[in-house]
């Protein structure tokens, strides 16, 4: 891009404005009826070559929702986990669920034994929908818990009665992905829809400041804690995210793929709950890491829009079917969850003639605070602007406002804000100030032109001698040399320099640590060299794609 050519400015379009208003909704359930009635013959979801029409989406949420209140005397309040990759299942037990008024407990079905232990015992959650294929896991802390109801489902459960049974079939049988358990007391989510038909739903009364979810933090920084985000949290930022977003949509006649998971509050929110707003059409990914099922599906799915981040986007420019799919009708393709490195981005774009535009938020926030504006043409290393009522600034150490051009924390204030973490007084009053503002652990710059920018994450910060090391800068050079696919940067100690920067690669082919050496000091400072360099065949990441940096440290 050239330095005379700015794809966006600060200022909105006149067709986004600058408000918006959570309190045309009084809960999430309202701000989905128009979808229901005016789409009701439309599809809304697609997985695995089955869809689900708005209207079976909208009878079969009631049926669990009849379902939870008749027959498990759930309560307003109740917790709920879901633990279930991208499937059918997980839009229907989500809408019942906060239609019952349950609040609902996103798992990560990968989740080992002690991660699942203490998200659902932190949570409290009394009742639990669960893909089969998991139910070891949970049969090995069930007893440790206060869950009183387990449902389970099997993957190919919403599938077509042919469909459904080949495909639990070979799952179970063939591929052996569901190993032995014991849930005695388990009821199938088939039999719960069943006869939630046939039971009557009254439909609690839920309030903005009602609890929607306890969505825990990754855990990357310690123990991970359960962030209340209410009713109006989701509302506002579904409605922020369309008022900043929508313009370039093609609002019911988008074809939307969601690979991210939808149990992570991007995919959550920004995907799914956009997605529904709208009237859209949402192609559900169950697994991204199976490129040639991936593909296959795209192939057959004229989308217009896909949601991802670096490491899917990366993955997928390496695959040849994918590059040589159909994008004529692909428009754009939002980001989240992670920086998209730059040379990703333009290959992309060149590829698929999609611009990337980012989106920039935390699990805090709903997630969405900040992202490139509608209009942008091609990618921008930048977060963007805030999203319409929301307040971005930059403070000091001591939570001080800085000026433009100043490096400092980011703050963030808005309806999208959490109510605070569940049971952990001490670590929200660590975080969010008494008027509203959000901590959000990122360090940033704001330009004259009042676009934000990251330069990384304050505790990822690598000090050499006084001098600030950013390691998403070290991880943007070393992936431009043509050999290295991922690379991670973190901090290892020195006795003259207090820090030196270690850089942790994954490559293509052979190269040496010399070659390395020589590539990052065409482009990076003397104390920004890699010191030490480790070769490895893969990188530790999260369920959504990003590095862990913090288990390279340890």
């Amino acid at each position: 891009m050239s330095t005379s050519h700015k794809p966006w400015i600060n200022t909105y379009p006149t067709d986004v404005p600058e408000f918006i208003e959570p309190s045309k909704y009084n809960n999430i359930n309202e701000m989905f009826v128009n979808s229901f009635s005016k789409f009701a013959d439309k599809t809304a979801f697609v997985n695995m070559g089955h869809s689900l029409t708005y209207q079976e989406l909208n009878d079969k949420s009631d049926a669990f929702a009849a379902y939870l209140q008749c027959e498990l005397k759930a309560k307003k309040g109740d917790r709920i986990a879901l633990m279930m990759p991208n499937l059918l299942q997980y839009p229907i037990t989500i809408l019942g669920a906060l239609k019952a008024g349950l609040v609902v407990v996103n798992v990560n079905p990968l989740y080992t034994p002690r991660e699942l232990e203490h998200q659902l015992r932190d949570s409290g959650a009394s009742i639990i929908v669960a893909v089969t294929n998991f139910g070891d896991s949970l049969q090995k802390v069930i007893d440790k818990t206060s869950l009183k109801h387990v449902i389970l489902t099997s993957i190919g459960d919403q599938l077509a009665p042919h469909k459904r049974t080949l495909v639990n079939f070979v799952v179970k049988y063939v591929k052996k992905m569901v190993p032995k358990y014991h849930l005695p007391s388990a009821i199938s989510l088939r039999r719960v829809l069943t006869e939630g038909k046939r039971m009557e739903f009254n439909a609690p009364t839920l309030e903005h400041d009602d609890l929607a979810y306890l969505q825990y933090t990754g855990g990357t920084t310690g123990v991970a804690k359960g962030a209340m985000l209410t009713h109006k949290n989701i509302i506002a930022n579904v409605l922020q995210v369309f008022a900043h977003f929508g313009p370039r949509t093609a609002k019911e006649n988008e074809l939307a793929v969601t690979p991210l998971p939808l149990y992570h509050i991007f995919a959550n929110s920004v995907s799914m709950m956009l997605m529904m707003y709208m009237g859209g059409t949402n192609l559900l990914i169950t697994n991204p890491r199976d490129l040639k099922s991936f593909v296959s599906d795209l192939s057959k799915y004229p989308f217009t829009m896909i949601f991802g981040l670096n490491t899917l986007f990366a993955a997928l420019l390496n695959n040849s079917k994918f590059k040589a799919l159909d994008f004529s009708s692909a428009q754009f393709t939002i980001a989240g969850g992670m920086a998209t490195q730059k040379h990703t981005a333009d290959e992309w774009q060149k590829i698929t003639g999609m611009p990337i535009i980012e989106g920039y938020g935390m699990t805090e926030c709903s997630p969405v605070v900040a992202g490139g504006i509608h209009t942008q043409q091609e990618y921008v290393s930048a977060v963007g602007v805030p999203l319409p009522s929301t307040e971005l600034r930059i403070v000091d150490d001591n939570g001080q406002p800085l000026s433009t051009g100043e490096v400092g924390e980011i703050q963030v204030r808005g309806a999208q804000v959490m109510k605070g973490y569940w049971k952990q007084e001490a670590e929200t009053k660590a975080i969010l100030t008494s008027d509203g503002w959000l901590s959000s652990g990122d360090i940033g710059r704001m330009d004259s032109d009042g676009i934000f920018y990251i330069e990384d994450r304050k505790k990822d910060m690598i000090l050499v001698s006084g001098f600030n090391v950013f390691p998403t800068e070290i991880e943007e050079v070393a992936t431009l040399h043509p050999k290295i696919v991922e690379a991670a940067a973190v901090s290892v100690p020195d006795d003259v320099a207090g820090e030196r920067v270690k850089l942790i690669v994954v490559t293509s082919d052979p190269v040496t640590v010399d070659d390395i050496k020589k590539h990052c000091r065409q482009h990076l400072t003397g104390y920004k060299i890699p010191k030490v360099i480790e070769f490895r065949d893969e990188l530790p990441k999260t369920n959504i794609g990003k590095i862990l940096r913090r288990e390279l440290r340890d």
